[in-house]
């Protein structure tokens, strides 16, 4: 029970966690540069500073997707840049990859990456400890909430694990098969909507 409420956590907590961070980088852009969140797909957002113009897709660290996904953003990084070079011939148009950690940085092929202190620090025009100065907040808020998490963590524990007791045990055992029906059988249409309504 355990392990699998701690993968489904962890998937739910990078999601939000990467959206807050994506926020945040945006305001902290649009306060800096005027940046503003992008409409272009696998852009999150764009600013111009000087005469170069930045297209930034926002990740929350640097392993964040497989080699299609890259392959994706890097294409669509392409399309963007050749767009704005022919509506605005007189900038240069640069594609970033901004990890809101890690240190993985450096020229990858069509697109520059920049994480962690890098990229922190590129979007609030040099301010080289924001990284540090976000970071410590954050700490100090989940050691504050923590402690009614793993209050509302074990009783959902207890909960699921009483009611797989009840379904797919019988005297202490796992059932493997009843298990394996519930997994892997195939469901009428009346049973489908009442186990997944």
């Amino acid at each position: 029970m355990r392990s699998l409420l701690d993968a489904h956590l962890s998937s739910q907590e990078e999601t939000m966690f990467g959206e807050f961070l994506e926020g945040l980088a945006i305001y902290i852009c649009q306060e800096t540069f005027k940046g503003k969140k992008s409409v272009r797909p696998s852009v999150d957002l764009e600013f111009q500073k000087g005469q170069e113009y930045y297209l930034v897709s926002v990740k929350s660290g640097p392993n964040w997707g497989n080699a299609d996904q890259i392959r994706k953003m890097r294409e669509n990084f392409q399309a963007a840049m050749e767009e704005i070079g022919r509506s605005k011939p007189e900038l240069r148009v640069f594609a970033i990859n901004g990890c809101c950690y890690g240190q993985d940085n450096g020229d990858k092929g069509g697109y520059q990456k920049l994480c962690g202190q890098a990229f922190w620090s590129f979007i609030s025009d040099g301010v080289d400890e924001l990284y540090t100065q976000i970071i410590e907040p954050l700490g100090f808020e989940a050691r504050e909430r923590n402690e009614a998490f793993q209050r509302a963590y074990s009783a959902i524990i207890n909960t699921f694990s009483q009611q797989f007791i009840t379904e797919f045990c019988e005297n202490g055992e796992i059932n493997g098969e009843t298990l394996i029906r519930f997994n892997s059988a195939r469901l009428s249409v009346k049973e489908r909507k009442q186990r997944y309504s």
